[in-house]
């Protein structure tokens, strides 16, 4: 038996018994939430990161190379780069939330209605998502979008249509596990109805791990919608949308690389920073 003299502490004994957490600094993690936080200050507040017009060209500035008072350069009619990405990231942004939230809300019904009846139910929502996952997700959304019209809100509405499978066989899985566990067995047993059972017990259970989904297919949606806006899908000009910049930008490569690499480097940024926050909300990480 150690004695510890009068008056003083041994550290050691004391780290053993309080056991104090260590906090581990993620660097990839902090970089990811920074890059979200900066694009969604950047759809809210663009009118403080500059200062020029997204849609107005300054005459004798066409196609300036980044630098000399540009910062990442200026496009084929004069328009600051910089800007026209700091505005293009509401319509991004927006077109990403919409197509989340429509496939979030839609396949979490699907998903726990399917669960939670089962039956003939159960077996005609499945072959109904075998299929919609059958057909390649693009050509899901070019066809939505060419009966619904041209823009980012149709754009957005199609992608968020195509990812309402995925959302729905995620939601029937999770509620199958948590259907049969005991705490919602018990909760059957005692005499509680379908619809307390169901919004009580099965639905914050079911749903928490749709969640880190939700945020891996943020990044998926803007990857989408950007690329219906390359193929003139998307939002119409002069719009700063993402992809359509890319689109725009590509006939300059050889003369201006600048005006298809820096928004093509943003839309990698955000979708990498979307999976990462994905991954850390599955692993359950601060």
């Amino acid at each position: 038996m150690t004695v510890v003299p009068q008056g003083k502490l041994s550290f050691p004994s004391l780290r053993k018994r309080a056991r104090i957490p260590r906090i581990t600094l993620r660097p990839g993690l902090i970089a990811a939430w920074l890059v979200l936080l900066t694009v969604v200050l950047w759809a809210l507040f663009p009118a403080w990161f500059t200062h020029f017009s997204p849609t107005e060209g300054i005459a004798g500035a066409q196609r300036l190379a980044p630098g000399d008072g540009y910062l990442l350069g200026t496009d084929q009619l004069g328009r600051d780069l910089y800007t026209r990405i700091v505005y293009g990231a509401v319509h991004s942004l927006s077109g990403a939330l919409i197509a989340v939230g429509l496939g979030l809300a839609l396949g979490s019904l699907f998903g726990l209605l399917a669960g939670a009846i089962g039956g003939w139910f159960d077996t005609l929502t499945m072959r109904v998502i075998d299929i919609l996952l059958a057909i390649p997700g693009l050509l899901l959304a070019l066809s939505v979008i060419i009966l619904l019209g041209f823009g980012t809100v149709n754009a957005a509405i199609a992608v968020g249509i195509t990812s309402i499978a995925s959302f729905t066989r995620l939601v029937r899985g999770e509620t199958l596990r948590v259907r049969h566990s005991d705490f919602v067995e018990a909760a059957w047993g005692s005499g509680g109805t379908f619809l307390t059972v169901l919004l009580r017990h099965i639905v914050p259970n079911a749903l928490s791990t749709v969640f880190a989904f939700a945020a891996l297919q943020f990044g998926s949606a803007i990857l989408a919608i950007s690329t219906l806006s390359f193929l003139g899908y998307g939002a119409p000009p002069p719009t700063p949308e993402w992809g359509l910049l890319i689109a725009e930008g590509r006939n300059y490569l050889s003369t201006a690389w600048w005006l298809t690499a820096f928004p093509g480097i943003v839309v990698v940024l955000v979708v990498l920073a979307a999976n990462r926050i994905s991954q850390s909300l599955r692993r359950g990480q601060p």
